[in-house]
């Protein structure tokens, strides 16, 4: 009984492989960038941020095997179709005014993003320096209004 188990874990595994989804590895080009308020935001924002809120993702090893594709596709989707600094003023959507809030308020980076990606964990000093960057760059809703 264990060993069929087994043997339909793995032929279920290898099956899902070949489902047309979550291969799709593409970072666009960057066609507009935001005027970083300086480099050391830029290099906080691209450590922590930018494999999903930017067009220039590092796609590890694991992001090539199903089903954990499928999440990491979606969750670049997504954070890029949010906020996406590769593609600033030209995107319709870019909530670059939530990002330090977002922050801030341990929303972002995602704790399920940090356990796979230890340079996106910013100490408290960092993380200080990033928010008021993020501030400066895109200014918050508090100051729009």
């Amino acid at each position: 009984m264990k060993t069929e188990l087994l043997i339909g874990a793995l032929a279920l595994a290898t099956a899902i492989q070949v489902i047309p989804f979550g291969h799709n590895h593409v970072n666009p080009p960057v066609v507009a960038e935001p005027a970083w308020d300086s480099p050391q935001t830029q290099a906080l924002f691209n450590r922590a941020c930018a494999d999903c809120h930017s067009n220039e993702t590092v796609w590890p090893w694991y992001s090539h095997i199903a089903p954990v594709s499928w999440l990491v596709v979606h969750d670049v989707e997504e954070g890029r179709e949010h906020f996406n600094v590769s593609a600033w003023g030209v995107q319709k959507k870019n909530e670059g005014d939530d990002a330090a809030e977002e922050v801030e308020e341990d929303e972002m980076p995602p704790l399920v993003y940090l356990p796979t990606h230890p340079e996106a964990r910013l100490t408290p000093e960092e993380k200080a320096r990033l928010i008021a960057g993020l501030k400066a760059t895109f200014g918050s809703e508090k100051h729009r209004h």
